[in-house]
């Protein structure tokens, strides 16, 4: 396909800002706290076979097939579903949709946290007790999602700090915001993280905590969890089937080397998890050593570890105010990388379609992310919270990237798409990726979903009423697909665009 709409559409100003881009997205909060937990927790030093193993059949491969879709096609996510069949159309929308109304919503609240905290973090102003200061005084929480109380103002500010400087990035285009901005962000969270890494391997007790993370456990690799959890932080840390990568793609010149950006893309993000996991559990190492408690009573995951575990080691550690500053400001700047693609990834697609100014688009969209997240600023938005990530990342994302992988592999010509990589590669790619995207990736995403529903039938989410979930969670899917369907409906200003 000819590159001619390229006239009109903004193009990175060289490969590096594209990588950096894509990095910057994959690279979120769960790097760090989420990926060092789950190694933990899986065998250590042995989970990193099943991770690496689902790297390289399905992270990698599907990343591929997203960079392939939006540059072939020169397309956000809907209109590249919509080329390969018009009837498709909507899948695209829907992964745009729920990550733009959903999981950013909840996630800018999340950086807004950590901007909070970085403040804290000058005076450990938690005190004796971060957690009991975290949930009772900072969230404020409430008894459950039915009482939502009121807002906590504190949240509410920085949310809307957080979402004017995703306005500003998004605001200003590819070349001149977003692509400078992950310019800045990259090489300064690589930075804070090798200081914090540096730093914190040097402290008492840091061996401790490393082995906790890195020894071995090879028992555990019987075991079919451990490699669900390898396939589904993967696909997760990724960022697959947010339609970011495809809307990314859209954006490159016409020799793209996508094979080779893709393996760069994938290999760092996982890379960067490995090397912060060090930072987490050297922390830890010199808490188990301080409070004289073993190891496996001071980790800690997700929310708790970086707003508990660590303001309870920052009080004990010498400089822990420096120290502090340095990891909570790590978490924003992951957290800006990521928030301002999957603005992007929506914002592309409302251009693509609509005869809209993107600069009022993404002023809109701003706007109304700045609202819709104010739930989740809420004393029972920790509960809300919970609910809709639970749903949105264990079913939607996952339903997306089946879909992904089926659609384009058996109703379009999936050696179509491997002959335009190779054409536009230096990286080749063989047989082996037509045969992954075909059916090893929709059989191992099937299994994960599989998974996930014997889970929600066996027992109610994290024991919530199976009220709060149909209300919160399954409902907040089900709309984004009605609006998935009502964009997709809608009439193209340009039908030559679908050619």
């Amino acid at each position: 396909m000819a590159r001619d709409r390229t006239l009109s559409r903004e193009v990175w100003k060289n490969q590096l800002g594209f990588i950096l881009a894509s990095v910057g997205s994959a690279i979120g909060l769960g790097n760090i706290w989420r990926f060092s937990y789950m190694t933990y927790e899986n065998g250590g030093g042995a989970f990193l076979i099943p991770y690496f193993f689902a790297l390289f059949t399905v992270g990698i491969p599907l990343m591929i097939l997203e960079f392939c879709l939006g540059h072939k096609f020169v397309a956000s996510a809907p209109l590249a579903f919509a080329k390969l069949n018009r009837r498709f159309e909507w899948v695209g929308w829907w992964s745009v949709t729920f990550v733009m109304f959903g999981i950013v919503l909840y996630y800018s609240v999340i950086i807004s946290w950590c901007l909070n905290y970085l403040l804290l973090s000058l005076t450990l102003a938690w005190g004796e007790d971060p957690g009991n200061y975290f949930f009772k005084t900072f969230l404020n929480i409430s008894q459950g999602p039915e009482e939502i109380g009121t807002v906590q103002n504190p949240i509410l500010l920085g949310l809307a700090v957080i979402w004017f400087l995703n306005w500003i990035i998004v605001h200003r285009g590819i070349q001149r915001g977003i692509e400078i901005a992950n310019k800045i962000f990259m090489p300064l969270l690589l930075l804070l993280t090798c200081i914090l890494v540096f730093w914190s391997i040097t402290l008492e007790g840091a061996n401790i905590g490393l082995r906790a993370y890195l020894n071995p456990d090879f028992s555990v690799l019987s075991k079919p969890k451990v490699w669900i959890d390898a396939f589904t932080q993967i696909f997760f840390s990724l960022s697959l089937g947010f339609g970011i990568m495809i809307a990314y793609a859209s954006y490159l010149p016409e020799r793209a080397n996508l094979s080779r950006n893709a393996f760069i893309t994938a290999l760092l993000n996982c890379g960067f998890s490995v090397f912060s996991g060090l930072a987490v559990f050297s922390i830890l190492g010199y808490m188990s050593v301080e409070m004289q408690k073993p190891i496996s009573e001071v980790v800690t995951q997700s929310i708790g570890l970086a707003f508990v575990a660590y303001p309870t080691a920052l009080s004990l550690l010498p400089g822990g105010a420096i120290f502090g500053v340095l990891f909570f400001g790590s978490l924003v700047v992951a957290g800006l990388s990521s928030s301002v693609s999957i603005i992007e990834a929506f914002s592309s697609a409302a251009v693509d379609k609509f005869p809209w100014n993107r600069k009022r688009i993404v002023t809109c969209i701003s706007i109304l992310g700045m609202l819709g997240g104010t739930i989740f600023t809420t004393n029972g938005g920790l509960f809300w919270l919970d609910i809709v990530d639970h749903f949105i990342t264990h079913f939607g994302l996952i339903t997306v990237g089946i879909l992904q992988a089926v659609l384009v592999s058996w109703f379009f010509p999936v050696e179509t798409l491997r002959k335009h990589i190779n054409t536009v590669s230096d990286l080749k790619l063989g047989l082996w990726w037509s045969f992954l995207i075909q059916y090893f990736v929709p059989f191992i995403l099937l299994v994960i979903t599989g998974t996930n529903l014997f889970n929600e039938f066996q027992k109610p989410y994290e024991g919530y009423s199976v009220l709060s979930l149909v209300f919160i969670g399954l409902n907040w899917l089900i709309v984004t697909i009605l609006v998935a369907l009502f964009f997709s409906r809608s009439k193209w200003e340009n039908q030559a665009d679908l050619q």
